[in-house]
């Protein structure tokens, strides 16, 4: 189950910052080199989620013994951001407990990436090399035609017209989410910083949280 919530943030290109003031907890500074960012691959049909260490594989794919957590859909928008957190079939609970962030990534119907694309993979990027350092996994998931399902559930929910624009985007978060984990995260791709010791500090605060 996942619920929505609408924040008012700056432009897409400012996006990430705003993540690290609202979601993520203070870490010391830390100094990054140019090019320390690999995000995953466009994909091309090929590969899968099973091909990852246990340890970094989206809630979605894991069983309910192994303890995951919760998951953050984050639907990035020119003017706003919508959020939602869902754990597949549980009551929500609040957006601090994620322990992985599951952000749409625009693309066309036939599955190519546009320019919108290159922007979200930008802002991710550097939301991944964050996230790890706080031990939170950062994954891609498709989002072509999320916008209308949001506006079809909003619709058969009776929210008001005057309200759709204002709440269109958190909406849209919770049918990435939706989709995620009725997916069982298959479409999920993950995002890692290049730096090997995050890589080694996310491996390490993953397999913990499946411990729990």
């Amino acid at each position: 189950m996942a619920t929505a919530k609408t924040m008012e943030l700056p432009p897409l290109l400012r996006a990430a910052a705003a993540f690290r003031r609202v979601l993520l907890p203070p870490a010391q500074p830390r100094r990054i080199r140019a090019g320390a960012i690999r995000a995953s691959p466009p994909s091309t049909g090929g590969g899968s989620p099973d091909e990852l260490p246990a340890a970094l594989l989206p809630n979605a794919r894991r069983q309910r013994r192994d303890g995951c957590g919760f998951s953050l859909g984050v639907d990035l928008g020119e003017a706003r951001t919508g959020l939602a957190v869902g754990r597949g079939i549980t009551l929500p609970r609040p957006l601090t407990e994620a322990d992985e962030l599951i952000v749409g990534l625009p693309v066309s119907a036939d599955g190519s990436e546009t320019p919108q694309s290159n922007k979200v993979r930008s802002i991710v990027g550097r939301l991944a090399v964050q996230a790890a350092d706080r031990g939170l996994r950062v994954y891609l998931q498709d989002e072509h035609g999320t916008s209308i399902d949001a506006l079809e559930f909003m619709i058969s929910r009776g929210v008001k017209r005057s309200a759709r624009d204002v709440q269109s985007d958190a909406y849209s978060a919770m049918m990435i989410l939706e989709r995620y984990f009725s997916s069982s995260g298959q479409g999920a791709k993950i995002v890692l910083p290049r730096q090997p010791e995050l890589q080694s500090k996310l491996l390490a605060e993953s397999r913990q949280d499946g411990e729990v």
